[in-house]
This record gives structure tokens, C-alpha cells and sequence, in this order.
């Protein structure tokens, strides 16, 4: 019977490696000496196998990605050290059990091998999310296979349920696995960070940092999502697979390095565990997933609420909703409407007018949301079952005004851009754009504009509905 003899977080800066830092490193030390440490303890524990869950290899909506083939290999030449190089056996007999234990758990996976790199244009050449930790886990021990594992943008209910099938794997299988969930804290812990400060940046990694030591994992994911969105962490996701591996055990952590020299938040944790009575924490997340639901429910808006009602009939029936009786503005008023879906916090789906095509907003919106759930070619077609996961928010577009460069503000206004009969049109105060030129970077690229060519630039104001929270 197989066993995970160790799980550890561990952060993924390459220039905390010295052949990428030349020196840099020494600002993170305390980083440094812990990841050691844990290289140190794992070549006592002498797995068979080191089991990697990272953020930055080929990254899906709706599956996990695992390496299936023989050997992996990668290097830190994007980082300007292309003489660190790493090679691995894959353990493909744990790989393939757990991609078939995930599937009858109704979790998809998506096996990258060369055919899937050609085919959905990815590399399946190791990331810096797992090659980092690996680093320091070659100071002290080598010799090891592994399973790479890219966690995909699923609930975390699944993610969870992910980890249960990782440790139900390896249980099944004759090896002993250490399981290495690799990921950065907030990245807006200062402005010496390049994304900027954020206030919600040390209050999430003081409270996730927080919840790990105590071990406790209901907790952890029922951290408050609008801290998480404005901490820009990178880690989360990788810490509920990995709380699924430690299932129905009592979980303690022990920290062995915090700090954020340069802005971002670097942990390193080590756990330990030990059996237990509790067998329900599984259910006790759903609950928590549920009450974030309600919660999210109960401060919809009316555009909100009939953005969701409108798709909800039209996944249900194919047909579209009547109009419902709504105050006065809704359905008098004329104006472009877009409708924005996420799901889990990632945008699932957005389509919209930047004109009215029909005779109010409450048309505007019911037409607009099927075709933001069923028709953005970015993603597939809503299903039912996703339906209650969903969150939506309504943008009317005030009318567009001539603009040059020099007016726009990518937080106060959209830009819209124009070239003969091709048009990129961009919402305002979207996360990750920050300045003038990222907003018209963007928009140019979706209208297949080059910045060269001698466009026109117009911007608009809109009205953003979707919470009365």
C-alpha cells in the first residue's frame, strides 16, 4: 500500500535560484533557507515519486492538465540561466490511475503529451511553478519520478475532490510520494511589487497563512472572495487540491518561511497529519460553496436577476423568457448593454451591443445574456449544471463620444476603436488594466488593428449593475 510520506507548500520566484537572482536571491533568504529545508527533509523521506501541482503549466477552464509523457524536461532560459536544466521520469502507472480515479469522479483531465501540445498550443516542457521547488529538492536528492499537475479553473469543491483522488491513487499504487503544491501569496503586498498595492494583500496572506497552521481547511475556502480577487494570488487553487490529499486526517502546519522582500508573498509550510474521526469536511465545503451561492444570490440586482433568469430559461427550454414586469427605466429606456458571466471568479462568458437592437434595456439584457452564455466563441456553451454557479453583472453603455489618446482613463471609461469595418470595443475599470496603452493594446488586438495603422478612438461611460450590496 502506497503512501504520501510528506505534503509542503512552496513558493516559485526563479530569482530566488542564485544562477537567476546573481545576488537578488539574498533579499529572500528566509525563503531560500526554507526551501532547503524542505529539500533536506524530503531526502530523508526518500519518496518514489514527487508529485508537483503548479499554477504555470497548460492552464483549462474545465479540466486539470497532466504531463503523460516518459520524461519531462525544462530549463530557466526565460529567466537567463539557461544552464539550470531538469529532466524527469514521469510516473505514468500513478498518472494514468489518477486521470482514470478523476474521471469516474466526473473531474476531466487533459493528458499533455506532443499531440496535445500541437493541438491546443501549449509546451509541455516543465513550468517555472514546478522546476522552482524542484531546485531545491536536486540540492538533496535525486533520482525521483513525477507526476505534473497544472490545477484548471474548476470549483473548488472539485479541487478538492481532486486532491481526495490523488491520495486514493497513490494509496491504491506500491510507491511513496511526497505531493509539493507550488504557489506564490498575494502579489500586492507593496508597490514595489509591479502589480501595485493592495490593502486586501497582507490581510490574505496573514489569514490563509493563519488557517494552513491551525490546519484549518473549511477556513481556507471560506476565505472571503473579494480579499482573494484583490490579493492576485497565485497559490490558492494548488492549496485546495492539496488539502484534498490530506482528507480525513487531523491537519497542523508548521511554517517555515514567510516574506515579501519583493512585493509578493513567499511561503514555505510543511504539514503533518494524523488519522481522524471527521469524514464530513467534503460536505461541509459543499455547504460552504452553497452559502457563498445564496450569499451572491441574495445581492443581485434586478438586471442581474434577469440576466440569470434569462439564460437559466433559454439553457432550460431554447426558447427566450417574457419580459417580466420591471420598473419603468428598464423598459423605456434604450441603450447598448453588455453581460458579463463568471464563474469561480473567471470570466465564463461576455457579449454585447454598443448600440440598442431592441426597444429597451430589459430586451437588451435577456437577448444579451444568452449570447454571453451561449455564443462567446472564447468559451463552449453554458450547460445546466453550471447554472447555479454563476454570477452576472449588466454594463449600459452610455453613448460614445470622439476621443484621443490623451482623454481616456481605462478606469472612468471604455474604449472603443475603429478601422474601416473593424471594430475592438473594451469595458472600463476591468482588473489587469491599468494604464491608457494596455486598454488600447487590447482593444486593437480585437479588432485586428495594428497600433501602426491611423485609427479612431472613442470612449463611453457606463452604468455597472449586478450587486445592491
Amino acid at each position: 500500500m502506497g503512501k504520501i510520506l510528506g505534503h509542503y507548500i512552496m513558493p516559485h520566484p526563479p530569482i530566488i535560484i542564485k544562477e537567476v537572482g546573481k545576488g537578488e536571491e539574498n533579499k529572500a533568504l528566509s525563503t531560500v533557507r526554507a526551501c532547503e529545508e524542505v529539500g533536506e527533509e524530503i531526502s530523508k523521506l526518500k519518496p518514489d515519486t514527487i508529485i508537483v501541482i503548479t499554477p504555470h503549466g497548460p492552464l483549462f477552464r474545465d479540466a486539470l492538465s497532466i504531463s503523460t509523457l516518459q520524461e519531462v524536461t525544462g530549463d530557466l532560459a526565460s529567466f537567463n540561466a539557461p544552464e539550470v536544466k531538469f529532466s524527469f521520469d514521469v510516473n505514468l502507472m500513478l498518472t494514468e490511475k489518477i486521470r482514470k480515479k478523476a474521471y469516474g469522479e466526473g473531474i476531466m483531465t487533459v493528458p499533455i503529451d506532443e499531440k496535445a501540445s500541437m493541438q491546443y498550443g501549449v509546451s509541455p516542457e516543465l513550468d517555472h511553478g514546478s522546476m522552482i521547488p524542484l531546485y531545491f529538492i536536486n540540492n538533496h536528492y535525486k533520482g525521483y519520478k513525477m507526476v505534473h499537475i497544472t490545477y484548471g479553473l474548476l470549483s473548488k469543491v472539485d479541487l478538492y475532490r481532486f486532491g481526495m483522488v490523488i491520495k486514493e491513487a497513490v494509496e491504491e499504487s506500491n510507491i511513496n510520494v511526497a505531493v509539493i503544491a507550488s504557489g506564490d501569496l498575494s502579489h500586492r503586498l507593496s508597490n514595489e511589487s509591479p502589480y501595485g498595492l493592495n490593502e486586501h494583500g497582507e490581510v490574505f496572506d496573514k489569514e490563509s497563512i493563519k488557517l494552513l497552521e491551525k490546519g484549518d481547511i473549511l477556513g481556507l475556502f471560506d476565505i472571503d472572495r473579494e480579499i482573494i480577487k484583490s490579493a492576485g494570488e497565485c497559490g490558492l487553487r494548488s492549496f485546495y487540491i492539496l488539502s484534498g490529499t490530506m482528507d480525513g486526517y487531523e491537519v497542523k502546519g508548521e511554517l517555515l518561511s514567510y516574506e515579501g522582500p519583493f512585493g509578493i508573498g513567499y511561503g514555505v509550510m510543511k504539514f503533518y497529519t494524523r488519522e481522524s474521526k471527521e469524514r464530513e469536511l467534503l460536505n461541509k465545503i459543499i455547504e460552504t460553496k452553497q452559502k457563498e451561492i445564496e450569499r451572491v444570490r441574495e445581492c443581485e440586482d434586478v438586471y442581474a436577476k434577469l440576466a440569470r433568469a434569462s439564460l437559466e430559461y433559454h439553457v432550460k427550454t431554447g426558447e427566450y423568457i417574457d419580459v417580466p414586469i420591471l420598473h419603468e427605466k428598464m423598459l423605456t429606456e434604450r441603450n447598448g448593454v453588455f453581460v458579463s458571466i463568471k464563474k469561480e471568479g473567471e470570466l465564463r462568458g461576455c457579449i454585447g451591443t454598443i448600440f440598442p437592437t431592441t426597444d429597451c434595456v430589459a430586451k437588451e439584457i435577456i437577448k444579451n445574456s444568452v449570447e454571453a452564455g451561449e455564443r462567446d466563441p472564447r468559451f463552449s456553451p453554458v450547460e445546466e449544471e453550471e447554472l447555479a454557479e454563476l454570477e452576472y453583472s449588466v454594463d449600459i453603455l452610455m453613448t460614445p463620444i470622439k476621443a484621443t489618446k490623451e482623454e481616456l482613463d481605462p478606469k472612468k471609461y471604455g474604449v472603443i476603436v475603429k478601422k474601416d469595418s473593424r471594430t475592438g470595443l473594451l469595458l472600463p475599470n476591468l482588473e489587469g488594466v491599468d494604464t491608457i496603452e494596455e486598454q488600447l493594446s487590447i482593444a486593437l488586438d480585437k479588432a485586428d488593428i495594428d497600433k501602426s495603422e491611423d485609427y479612431e478612438i472613442e470612449r463611453f461611460e457606463v452604468i455597472r449593475r449586478g450587486s445592491k450590496c
